[in-house]
């Protein structure tokens, strides 16, 4: 599969817009999956190629979360092992699925999930009380949104963050930390099985991947709250747009 050079420019700046967001707001594959279909590149090859540059971004995320003491390694392994098996088993059955049906539901998910992050209410930034146990949410959690994760992806850091401080009472940077720390875990996991079905573009993902650093890298700068406010407008526009252009090209 090749892209035309105009393509690169393109794509980094998709990977520097998703960088941000994803460092801000979360959602960043909303922006760059859709931009990756739009040049072509078939659902399979578009998602592994996503979560090669995404990890570039994860892995900076969560060395700062780790470094600074927000996260702790050995608290989270349970939480990292079984997010990993259900990545696992995400990236393997969208390998199976036909890339014709792939065409129409990408879209719609898209769609979907864009209106979800709309209307869900904001994280707080204050501790809150646990309300189920570690060894009950990391099964749960990490199994249901590491599948999530490793079958299509955007939306799952908000679902993530939303459950540490529901389920566990986690305050806002914590939630984040930790939000960090299992995206990349399934990212990682998820890109090796793209890879092994060869649905990944080396050229492209290190493109966006160098776009997606220095997005994180000036997100990261922004106060989340108010990123937050003045950026989901912006990306949710911008999503149902490109997405209902995609729906119409595949229906027509």
């Amino acid at each position: 599969m090749e892209l035309s050079l105009w393509h690169y420019p393109i794509l980094f700046l998709a990977g520097f817009a998703g960088g941000w967001v994803d460092s801000i707001a979360g959602g960043g594959g909303l922006i760059t999956i859709p931009i990756l279909l739009h040049f072509g590149l078939s659902p399979q090859f578009a998602l592994g190629t996503n979560k090669f540059q995404a990890s570039f971004g994860g892995f900076s995320a969560t060395r700062h979360y780790v470094r600074t003491g927000v996260v702790s390694l050995n608290d989270a392994r349970p939480g990292i092992l079984l997010t990993a098996i259900g990545a696992a088993g995400g990236s393997w059955a969208v390998q199976q699925i036909d890339p014709g049906f792939l065409n129409l539901l990408i879209p719609v998910l898209l769609i979907a999930i864009a209106l979800y992050l709309l209307v869900a209410p904001e994280v707080s930034d204050r501790d809150g009380i646990a309300r189920m146990r570690r060894m009950t949410f990391y099964p749960v959690a990490g199994l249901a949104l590491g599948f999530y994760g490793g079958f299509f992806g955007p939306g799952v850091g908000s679902f993530w963050a939303f459950a540490f401080v529901a389920a566990l009472g986690f305050n806002l940077t914590r939630a984040t930390g930790y939000t960090k720390l299992m995206n990349f875990s399934g990212n990682l996991v998820s890109l090796l099985i793209f890879a092994i079905f060869g649905n990944v573009l080396l050229v492209p993902g290190l493109v966006m991947a160098g776009g997606q650093l220095l997005g994180a890298r000036i997100g990261s700068g922004l106060v989340v709250a108010r990123g937050t406010r003045f950026i989901r407008p912006i990306l949710i526009a911008v999503v149902i747009l490109t997405t209902l252009k995609l729906l119409f090209d595949r229906l027509t």
